[in-house]
């Protein structure tokens, strides 16, 4: 262990009163001393036995840590059953004094009652560490040079006594009162030691913690001060490490406000009086290095704000928390060895808007209820790459208090839902996704956050992630607290945490959730409620500033990644490079996808309409493809379309039964041939009629062979598989999705008969037929233009098909052109309409 310096501690130049401690006593004679010092040696004992009755007469069980559920400050009887690197000892009778073989013997006591003044702590430090409010707790704890030896200062509350060891050597130190203790030795220098701290029925033999120097260096303060730490998390935080040879765990926390910080936990029975953290400069970034202290342990730390009132708040940068309700801290270091080297070499070979993109949206607690992430990484791989898509897209998994918020309320940011397993287990599912050849992308929810009392909000007493004025800081919508984005420091959280899930978890893209809500500052708030720019207008600039620096900071560091806006408005430039300005004046976002948010809601309201009524409402199914180039889009039929009322996706479809299934049918391969990616909530993929709910999930025993209406889910269910398959194997559905030469119509004004067919093209001009008719009739020969240098079509699929429950009008031979012009086409095919169907075909 690296002895702390001289120049840290007390100046040994100095007088007692300069350095802040009491003023000294007056100076006795030599047998004067000599008698005070065996006086103070046979009465220790008994002293001693005296105050741990007081002491432990006082003791009270204290107020619960998190979910009220830990007791605190236990009574010294009990405080000793449970201390970080605790041994059971015998405490000897009468401490030795100090004699090191490289330091002569002294010639006195190992301490001098004579000049308790310069040893033990001053009125004023004493007061500031009993209330919490020391900002540098090492400058006064531990060992320090001075004036005649060395000054050592312990501070353990409900101790009944501490001794200092050095090898062979120890030596008691003398009981000041309310859990301080010093001493001072005849040393030329601080020698390398350990405390031996008595307790009631037990001793812990321990490293000092005031006896390091920081664990954080200069330059991680620089970027944190900086906000420019693109790896905050592995500088903020619980961190169990090796500091100066000895095992522990470092604190750190960023808190400017506090006035003092100190941590505790179940290692202190959550009393962390005698754990103050020390301030780290104009940082404001609080840390202390706890020896003894490894994984698993729960903890808080306790914050004394502006006011003197004390919040005891959950790590910020926790990596790992308890189950909720409990809402503890846990100590947490990565054990997970990665088996998913090929997937990451290759994940960035081709650009996500330029390769097939399907995925399955779900949310992990409910898919199987009951599961845990290691028994998800069993079924839910199998289950997504025999459906045939491409990625996962995860509901968020950060940790949230409320279950019924799916997570978008989140308060560990840095931490999976620990409902599911450990961090390690959740790397074990993203592992196994990846060898499966499945990507994974996850929620993320940069916008807003809770106002639990034990989370971010007024995190050190004042506003500090939320902005400081309350019309900016109050979410309009959600009773939630926005992040304010315009402080360096904050967004050095967010654009870390977005890096944090990349880097740690190897996931493969980020969908932002409620990119609207950031980027307007009058979003959901009426005139008067919210204040212009600096330009006067309603654009929230420190939002775009971020969301700017979070996409161009995490394409930077983690190639193959890419992030998606769940953005609804015609914001102009979502996915343009941040460094490209547009019309607007804005450079771009530079986000790599965007909810097509437009497109969902125009083609679920015609879907919803009665087929004889669609006619009217034929541009609410072609309205999309008049802005389809100007963003990169994924057509997105999410979890907020099939919940609150809206009903599930094939109960929106009107008819009967075999009509909701046909027409489910037909829009699922319309949505997967209209240009753009897509994405397909849990549940839709067999057709289930309810609302989804996340205490049950999705109706699994629909697709029960024992259940009567088994086929018709399962035919929906093949159609899917079936999509994503021949999708893949057709570069024409993906490879030119954001570039206009990839699409022509063939016919988009056929309203009268509800069709729409189109040519989608692959770079190479080798094209796919995309008809669609959402009418439930026949319509044999059915004429449309085609290009002339397709000899015969093929059909490649065809929703009608009987195995999906259809009614079996397909075409199982190639369909050879006509010298017939239509639609501007010089040729032209016969084909027979299936009733509300889909039908695909290429090139023979």
């Amino acid at each position: 262990m690296t002895p702390r310096t001289p120049s840290s501690g007390s100046d040994p130049k100095n007088t007692a009163e300069a350095a802040g401690h009491d003023r000294p006593a007056p100076a006795k004679k030599a047998a004067a001393k000599k008698a005070t010092a065996k006086k103070a040696v046979a009465k220790k004992t008994t002293a001693k036995k005296a105050a741990a009755k007081k002491t432990a007469a006082k003791a009270t069980a204290a107020k619960a840590s998190g979910a009220d559920t830990r007791k605190t400050a236990k009574k010294a009887a009990t405080a000793a059953k449970k201390a970080p690197a605790t041994k059971a000892a015998p405490r000897p009778a009468a401490p030795e004094p100090m004699a090191p073989e490289t330091v002569a013997p002294a010639p006195a006591a190992a301490w001098r009652p004579e000049d308790p003044a310069l040893v033990a702590v001053g009125i004023g430090d004493r007061e500031r560490l009993l209330a919490g409010t020391h900002h540098d707790p090492h400058s006064v704890l531990g060992a320090h040079p001075v004036p005649g030896g060395v000054a050592f200062r312990v501070f353990r509350p409900y101790a009944l006594g501490v001794t200092v060891v050095a090898g062979e050597q120890r030596a008691g130190l003398r009981d000041d009162g309310e859990g301080f203790f010093s001493g001072l030795l005849p040393l030329p220098e601080v020698p390398a030691y350990r405390l031996e701290v008595d307790y009631a029925g037990t001793v812990q033999h321990t490293e000092d913690a005031y006896g390091f120097l920081p664990t954080l260096g200069e330059f991680d303060l620089h970027l944190i001060g900086e906000g420019r730490h693109e790896q905050l998390w592995q500088a903020l935080g619980a961190h169990p490490m090796t500091h100066d040879g000895v095992t522990g765990t470092r604190f750190a926390v960023w808190a400017p406000n506090a006035r003092g910080v100190r941590v505790a936990g179940g290692f202190n029975f959550w009393d962390g009086t005698g754990y103050p953290m020390r301030s780290l400069g104009a940082t404001g970034v609080w840390e202390l290095f706890v020896p003894g202290i490894g994984e698993g342990e729960l903890y808080k730390f306790e914050i004394t704000r502006p006011d003197g009132s004390r919040t005891l708040r959950a790590d910020p940068l926790a990596r790992r928390t308890e189950v909720p309700p409990a809402t503890s801290s846990i100590v947490h270091a990565s054990h997970h060895e990665w088996g998913d080297a090929e997937w990451m070499a290759h994940r960035a070979d081709i650009p996500a808007h330029e390769a097939p993109f399907s995925a399955y949206e779900l949310h992990l607690p409910s898919w199987r209820p009951g599961l845990t992430y290691r028994q998800l990484a069993e079924q839910l791989p199998a289950y997504v790459k025999d459906l045939g898509f491409t990625h996962v897209e995860l509901m968020p998994v950060a940790e949230h208090p409320f279950g019924g918020s799916w997570g978008y309320q989140v308060t560990g940011f840095y931490a999976p839902t620990a409902r599911l397993g450990t961090p390690d287990d959740f790397k074990f599912l993203v592992d196994a996704l990846h060898q499966a050849g499945i990507g994974v992308l996850m929620d993320w929810v940069p916008a807003h956050f809770p106002r639990d009392e034990w989370a971010l909000a007024e995190f050190d007493g004042l506003p500090l992630y939320e902005h400081a004025d309350p019309l900016r800081a109050a979410h309009p919508d959600w009773g939630t607290l926005e992040f304010d984005f315009g402080r360096r420091e904050v967004r050095n959280f967010l654009v870390a945490n977005a890096l944090y899930w990349c880097e740690e978890f190897h996931i493969d893209g980020l969908r932002v959730d409620a990119v609207a809500s950031m980027l307007y500052l009058d979003y959901s708030r009426e005139p008067g409620q919210w204040t212009p720019n600096e330009h006067g207008g309603r654009e929230n600039l420190d939002a775009v500033a971020f969301l700017q620096e979070m996409n161009a900071t995490v394409y930077r560091r983690v190639p193959g990644v890419v992030t998606v806006a769940e953005e609804s408005t015609a914001w102009d430039g979502v996915t343009r490079a941040t460094h490209h300005r547009g019309p607007s004046g804005f450079g771009g976002l530079g986000f790599g996808l965007k909810w097509n948010m437009g497109w969902m809601h125009d083609s679920l309201q015609y879907m919803s309409h009665d087929p004889v009524h669609r006619r009217f409402h034929h541009g609410e199914m072609t309205f999309s493809m008049v802005y389809a180039y100007s963003e990169n889009y994924l057509l997105p039929i999410s979890h907020d379309e099939v919940v609150h009322g809206k009903r599930s996706l094939v109960s929106k479809m009107p008819g009967d039964w075999w009509q909701q299934r046909a027409d489910l049918r037909a829009y699922l391969a319309f949505m997967w041939s209209h240009p753009g990616k897509q994405l397909l909530f849990m549940g839709q993929e067999f057709a289930q009629g309810a609302e989804w709910s996340e205490t049950r999930g999705p109706d699994w025993w629909l697709l029960d062979p024992n259940y009567g209406a088994a086929a018709d889910h399962r035919g929906v269910l093949d159609l899917v598989r079936d999509l994503n398959t021949v999708y893949r194997a057709t570069p024409a559905l993906w490879a030119r999705d954001v570039h206009p030469d990839g699409f022509q119509w063939i016919t988009g004004d056929a309203a009268d008969d509800n069709v729409f067919a189109f040519l989608r093209y692959d770079t190479d001009g080798t094209p796919l037929l995309a008809v669609s008719h959402f009418a439930p009739v026949v319509r044999p020969d059915y004429r449309l233009g085609v290009p002339d240098d397709v000899p015969a079509w093929l059909e490649v699929l065809n929703t009608d098909a009987a195995r999906y429950g259809g009614s079996g009008v397909v075409h199982p031979h190639p369909v050879k052109p006509e010298p017939q012009g239509r639609h501007g086409r010089p040729a032209s095919i016969r084909l027979t309409l299936p009733p509300l169907a889909t039908v695909w075909l290429r090139p023979a």
